[in-house]
């Protein structure tokens, strides 16, 4: 790593929306960074999320909050990609994803005239296949490039696990893995309480009627939040915000913290060229390493599930 190619504790937001002002909102009171920069095509509206954000000034740690454009990206030690277009009336699915992989690709095309050496977290959904597009843009060493995966999910997993339990959420280590969205599933073979396997932890600790059963709820119950809170209130906003300031304070501060990012997969469980997310090393310069575990057999088939879904995407994509 050469010095001084990055401003430490500098982050550029793209896209003000209600995902990427709540990260602002959440990461400015965490005190991680020093700047935050938001850059949106609408300037009136961006003018408006920068100014209520720096309102709140006198009762953040030390920040600055402000307004920017590409020119950002120079400079900046983390890039969040939050932006992305909405499903127009009578637009298909596929057509949607073709307008964000093109958006997705502009935003890189700028990065990249920018000389940018930043790391990029891409939120934008769907967000393994951006991150895909994003990569392949760039041409960028591996693991500068991650997409948030299934970081927000995984906290869902623990959080259910807790409530069933009655444990602290803290001592909930658990992991969903595969594609962000309905492929997803949980690594129950990586779940453990205060480091005692789920199963085992339940039967000498916890004994709970149809603990089967109640694993499926669990699971069903994760893969359905989105829909849910989205039926409810249109999208969300606050679980992702929180989400992205643990990703990018291990990036920012160098943590060597294990989260579920979607990355790109070289032989790793058997599979390549497909981004998903598996629990990953992250360091100041991204995706370090993966972390490898012994799935079941059922969960190496989820997870070949996954991929070949994802694939079929990409494949549409190029079509």
């Amino acid at each position: 790593m050469t010095e001084n190619r990055w401003k430490s504790r500098k982050v550029v937001i793209t896209g003000a929306g209600a995902v990427g002002s709540t990260f602002a909102y959440a990461l400015a009171q965490s005190g991680t960074a020093d700047e935050i920069c938001l850059v949106d095509l609408n300037k009136d509206f961006l003018q408006g999320q920068v100014l209520d954000l720096a309102h709140g000034m006198p009762y953040y740690p030390p920040v600055d909050i402000y307004g920017g454009d590409k020119e950002d990206y120079k400079d900046a030690h983390v890039i969040v990609i939050t932006a992305g277009a909405k499903q127009k009336q009578g637009e298909t699915r596929l057509d949607l994803l073709k307008r964000n992989a093109a958006i997705m690709e502009h935003i890189i095309d700028e990065i990249l005239e920018s000389g940018s050496n930043a790391v990029i977290v891409v939120v934008s959904n769907p967000v393994d296949v951006l991150t895909y597009v994003a990569m392949k843009r760039a041409d960028w060493p591996h693991g500068r490039i991650l997409g948030s995966g299934t970081v927000l999910d995984s906290a869902r997993f623990r959080y259910l696990i807790s409530e069933k339990l009655s444990v602290n959420v803290r001592n909930v280590h658990a992991y969903i893995m595969g594609e962000h969205g309905d492929s997803e599933f949980a690594a129950w073979t990586m779940t453990n309480i205060a480091g005692v396997p789920i199963n085992d932890y339940c039967k000498r600790n916890q004994a709970i009627d149809n603990w089967p059963e109640v694993r499926k709820e669990i699971v069903a119950e994760v893969r359905n939040s989105a829909y849910h809170i989205i039926d409810y209130k249109g999208a969300t906003n606050f679980g992702v915000g929180l989400a992205l300031v643990q990703i990018v304070g291990s990036i920012l501060q160098n943590q060597q913290r294990i989260l579920t990012v979607s990355t790109l997969l070289k032989g790793e469980y058997g599979l390549n060229d497909v981004c998903l997310s598996i629990p990953c090393v992250l360091s100041q310069e991204g995706v370090k390493s993966i972390v490898l575990s012994d799935l079941s057999q059922e969960e190496t088939d989820y997870l070949n599930n996954s991929a070949n879904i994802l694939k079929q995407a990409l494949d549409n994509l190029k079509d």
